[in-house]
């Protein structure tokens, strides 16, 4: 009996070591099989398909402009898109007479990667430049497990050559940080319009806006002063954008008047970021100028307006808000708010530009918009390109755009406009935030 327990146990430890042996072996022979079939999807989760990559070492981009290696094309950034079924959108730039075949790889932080065949949208709108908006979007079986991503024109790259960006949008949140946040899409040249930005950037949050995004190119040293004192403050997000780096720029959307490579310095491609970037941190999503204010005539506020506006349109998720021009020419005659304390701070003051340009009949009136940004899969500047849901043309009494700039009806006399005097409704509050503001950016010396 005694004979027969030492044989069993002999027996079982040499099975012991066997198998542990055998089980090593396997995982050399899988860990060195390359099992990625070109063109097509895992049909697992399986290790990056270059052995010798490590992905936690793998290059994860902060940059907001990612040439895309071998292409003339740039990646911007990526969210998870849960409207198409986990589809992952890169925000790019690709010009549009040289497309070829790119590819999708996404990774997680499990050392787990998927290469992907990418489907390329180029937006519809691009004003006749060479280099347009576009989604490159990526499907695949494990996407929902994706952390970061790349887009390659080499399906058989090695994963360490490519910079990587964060895959955003994880979370299909369905309650909110902001109610309101304003996309603006450019700042570039030596900008200092310090008063008008101060005065509007004031003006927004008496009207309930807690976010502002703004596209940096460059700005004028005044105005970087007052960038930083909201950034700090924590209601301005500033992207950096060096569109200018990668590219020619136009400063203007007539690319017979203004040369260049993409229209007014990427403005399509950062609106439609700005939706992504915002699309479940903010209930409503303001898209318009750095000189313009979206202004409700009807309603105290940007809340009081949209709970009005989605009561009776309950299927609207794009709402128009026509453009009106206040001619920076044109000053208020008693001069009220010509006030001493702003005379050295560079810009328009807006509380003394209260007349406005009649419409013109037979030309098109431009609009921006107030949108829902779950709802907008692509926007253009003035209209959305692709969207879920209804369009609406808000009534000019209930709410329009208040811009102040120089004259579109040069030859209009003062009496041939209209007094307009909304933003004077805010002058109580709008005249000390503004003050307090410019002190706190060293801009204006403390009143005493």
């Amino acid at each position: 009996m005694a004979y027969t327990k030492v044989k069993l146990f002999i027996f079982l430890i040499i099975f012991s070591v066997l198998t542990g042996i055998l089980i090593s072996k396997w995982k050399h022979i899988l860990g060195q099989t390359d099992v990625y079939i070109a063109g097509n999807l895992y049909a697992d989760t399986l290790s990056p398909k270059n052995n010798n990559s490590d992905v936690h070492n793998i290059p994860k981009s902060i940059n907001s402009i990612i040439p895309i290696k071998n292409t003339s094309h740039f990646a911007v950034s990526a969210f998870f898109d849960h409207r198409l079924n986990k589809t992952i959108r890169v925000i790019s730039i690709i010009k549009r007479n040289s497309t070829q075949p790119l590819y999708c790889i996404f990774c997680n932080n499990d050392q787990d990667c998927e290469f992907t065949a990418a489907e390329i949208e180029i937006h519809t709108d691009h004003f006749g430049f060479p280099f347009g908006a576009s989604d490159v979007l990526c499907q695949g079986k494990h996407t929902q497990y994706a952390t970061h991503i790349a887009i390659s024109a080499d399906e058989h790259t090695d994963i360490n050559n490519l910079d990587f960006l964060p895959v955003k949008n994880r979370v299909n949140e369905n309650s909110f940080k902001y109610n309101f946040t304003i996309c603006i899409s450019n700042l570039f040249g030596n900008y200092n319009n310090v008063l008008q930005f101060a005065q509007t950037m004031e003006m927004y949050k008496l009207l309930g806006v807690q976010r502002v995004v703004i596209y940096n190119t460059g700005c004028g040293p005044d105005l970087e002063k007052l960038l930083q004192h909201y950034e700090k403050a924590g209601f301005l997000e500033i992207v950096p954008w060096p569109i200018d780096q990668f590219l020619k720029p136009s400063a203007g959307w007539n690319i017979k008047i203004h040369k260049g490579d993409i229209q007014y310095y990427g403005q399509l491609v950062t609106l439609n970021e700005c939706i992504y970037r915002h699309m479940y941190q903010s209930k409503y999503v303001l898209l318009n100028d750095i000189d313009e204010i979206i202004m409700p005539y009807k309603y105290a506020n940007l809340a009081l307006l949209m709970e009005a506006l989605q009561q009776e349109h309950k299927e609207v998720t794009v709402f128009l808000i026509e453009n009106h021009i206040f001619p920076k020419t044109q000053f208020e005659e008693t001069g009220k708010f010509h006030r001493p304390e702003w005379k050295s701070i560079p810009g328009i003051n807006i509380m003394e530009h209260i007349y406005r340009e009649p419409e013109r009949k037979n030309i098109y009136n431009p609009t921006k918009m107030i949108i829902n940004p779950r709802n907008v899969i692509q926007t253009s500047v003035h209209s959305s390109l692709k969207h879920i849901g209804r369009v609406y043309k808000v009534p000019f009494d209930v709410c329009r755009i208040v811009h102040v700039r120089k004259p579109l009806q040069r030859s209009l006399t003062k009496e041939q406009l209209f007094v307009d005097t909304r933003v004077w409704d805010f002058e109580q509050e709008l005249i000390p935030n503004v003050n307090r503001t410019l002190q706190l950016s060293g801009l204006l010396k403390s009143q005493e």
